[in-house]
């Protein structure tokens, strides 16, 4: 492999690119979403007169929506689509290697995804003017698009070289996305909903003539406890679990300030078993659990794993295609155009 075969198929795939129309079109779409949603969440929360980082939270979140939304289209068809319009053979034939067409194509899909990441700094900064929101929190969260940016770029370009038409991979993709953002919910919450545990809750009774508990005596009722602490793995591999869990998050009186922490207590709540319940009247009613930092700090983080997962998906999807794109080729499915 060459450094310079890689960089000059990258830039011959982003010259095309350029060429369209329709991408010019689709940053100006991106820039009028990013200043309606900046915007609003400006709006949403001009009633806090604390600092608070929810406008940051929101803005970031929504970059994300539209990286997961887009970058399917722009890496979905980066082989097949080449091989459709008879410009992947005549590259196959230079001194160019399948590893340097398959990373060429995908630093051309990340760098057309870090386009708009790049335009989304910005806003970024802006969104910052609500505060609450420290140097760490923006390293990390831009780093941890640009990793989903890689990710999904990798998927679609693996996808593109294993299956030969352009309309199906890309398809694909964003079906692989969708898996990963709505499925890993649904895996979550028909899992926990399906694995449950019975546990007896206590309760003091209440005299119905004087109204007070009675204190020497105990009632034990059995109920069924969702185990969502036994699937909650799958959310570890949702890119906005992901971004939220590895953001570091500001503490206000124990609970947090922004979506990210919202978010990662909610994460890390599901990772702790339940416990039975007791009502106890005569003492301070219900037993007081963890504040959201409590619980943060007693938890393990999950975001590395998620990152792992994705990295083990998009890594074996682009291994499929490199090994397809390999030339000479054994064995191609039906109806390959090939020259």
């Amino acid at each position: 492999m060459s450094f310079a075969r890689i960089l000059t198929i990258a830039r011959l795939e982003l010259t095309q690119r350029l060429r369209s129309v329709g991408w010019y079109v689709l940053i100006g779409v991106f820039v009028v979403l990013l200043i309606g949603i900046t915007a609003l969440s400006f709006l949403v929360f001009s009633f806090q007169s604390e600092p608070n980082a929810g406008v940051y939270s929101i803005v970031v979140n929504f970059v994300l929506l539209l990286v997961v939304l887009v970058s399917p289209t722009l890496s979905g068809n980066a082989i097949n689509g080449d091989r459709e319009a008879a410009t992947l053979a005549p590259i196959q034939v230079t001194a160019a290697t399948t590893g340097d067409i398959m990373l060429g194509k995908l630093l051309a899909a990340v760098a057309t995804g870090a386009v708009f990441l790049l335009i989304a700094v910005p806003f970024l900064l802006i969104s910052m003017i609500g505060g609450g929101v420290t140097a760490g929190m923006l390293v990390v969260s831009v780093l941890v698009l640009l990793a989903e940016i890689i990710v999904v770029a990798a998927i679609g370009v693996g996808l593109s070289g294993l299956i030969a038409r352009p309309l199906f991979s890309i398809a694909a993709t964003y079906l692989a996305v969708a898996g990963l953002v709505i499925g890993t919910l649904i895996a979550f919450g028909l899992g926990g909903a399906a694995i449950r545990t019975e546990f007896t809750q206590q309760e003091r009774p209440w005299d119905d003539t004087t109204g007070e508990p009675i204190c020497d005596q105990w009632i034990e009722t059995s109920y069924e406890q969702p185990r969502f602490d036994l699937v909650w793995g799958f959310l570890a591999a949702n890119p906005f679990v992901v971004l939220a869990d590895a953001t570091p998050t500001t503490f206000v009186n124990g609970y947090p300030n922004d979506l990210f922490g919202q978010l990662k207590v909610g994460v890390r709540m599901a990772q702790r078993p339940p416990e039975p319940q007791q009502w106890d009247a005569c003492d301070q009613g219900w037993t007081e659990g963890p504040t959201a930092e409590e619980l943060v700090n007693g938890t393990v983080p999950s975001w590395f794993v998620g990152l792992g997962v994705q990295a083990l998906i998009a890594g074996g999807l682009f291994a499929g295609a490199w090994a397809r794109t390999r030339t000479p080729a054994r064995r191609l499915p039906p109806g390959t155009r090939i020259a």
